[in-house]
């Protein structure tokens, strides 16, 4: 098998990723009328805010499943096996992208997140259809790179939300789900099995560090920082025990990485 085989078609991956940013950008052109859910609940209202972004971000990571599957039915390796773990990143990056260029002005900013978004919505395609076959080429560099853009992408969203200043009802949800997802998909590329259980008390515990951070006067960036650092950090703990490591060098990189987080957060104060 050559190496090229490894690698996507080129003219697929090319309409992928064409498409995805296509509607990306009609998101940001269209206009149309915003309305709101309301409900109120003894002692507290609740609004939920519906606009063409919020549908159009849910209608654009569905299309990024669909053609990430198209995609991968041309892989050699793959065979008769489903597709759907290689949906979870692209599909997550695909989201988060949208909702963080939703809060950027228009002009230059834009245009700048825009190009940087479609250049990581590339990459991910790429690295995940690399990943389909541990033997391939760039097995190890893919492998590393959708780690660190697991972790990459859930701190773009904490600041993105931060920097919305949303209600905490609607950044708990959002957060919840990208934590568990980023962590989920970090433990089966770095295990080889679908941890459910851990993914879902890592989201539990990031959510309760966001919750209890929301109302500290923090930056967009320090409130990112201050909540990366744990989902890193549980992620991490749960690989070293695991790979059966004594307790103690177990928690170690763990504590060290959110030590550094939370450091470099007072640091930026």
């Amino acid at each position: 098998m050559t190496e090229q085989s490894h690698l996507p078609d080129t003219n697929r991956i090319g309409v992928l990723t064409s498409t995805v940013l296509l509607a990306l950008a009609l998101t940001r052109i269209m206009r149309a009328p915003e309305f709101s859910l309301e409900l109120q609940l003894p002692g507290f209202f609740v609004s939920l805010p519906l606009n063409l972004t919020t549908v159009m971000s849910l209608l654009t990571a569905g299309l990024t499943a669909t053609g990430m599957d198209w995609l991968l039915r041309g892989h050699p390796s793959l065979k008769e096996r489903s597709t759907l773990q290689w949906w979870i990143l692209p599909t997550l990056t695909t989201f988060i992208v949208s909702v963080s260029l939703s809060f950027l002005p228009d002009g230059t900013a834009w245009w700048i997140g825009f190009a940087v978004g479609g250049v990581l919505l590339l990459f991910v395609f790429l690295a995940e259809y690399i990943v389909v076959n541990p033997g391939a080429p760039n097995y190890t560099l893919s492998l590393a790179g959708l780690t660190a853009i697991s972790y990459t992408l859930f701190f773009t969203l904490a600041v993105a939300l931060r920097y919305g200043d949303l209600r905490l009802y609607l950044t708990i949800p959002a957060l919840f789900l990208s934590a568990v997802f980023a962590s989920l998909r970090v433990l089966h590329l770095r295990l080889g099995r679908w941890e459910y259980a851990w993914s879902l008390g890592i989201g539990f515990v990031c959510v309760q560090v966001a919750a209890g951070l929301h109302y500290w006067p923090l930056s967009s960036v320090q409130f990112g920082l201050m909540l990366v650092g744990p989902l890193y950090g549980l992620t991490n703990l749960v690989f070293n025990l695991n790979e059966d490591l004594p307790t103690r060098r177990a928690v170690l990189e763990p504590s060290i990485a959110v030590a550094l987080c939370w450091g470099l957060a007072i640091i930026l104060r």
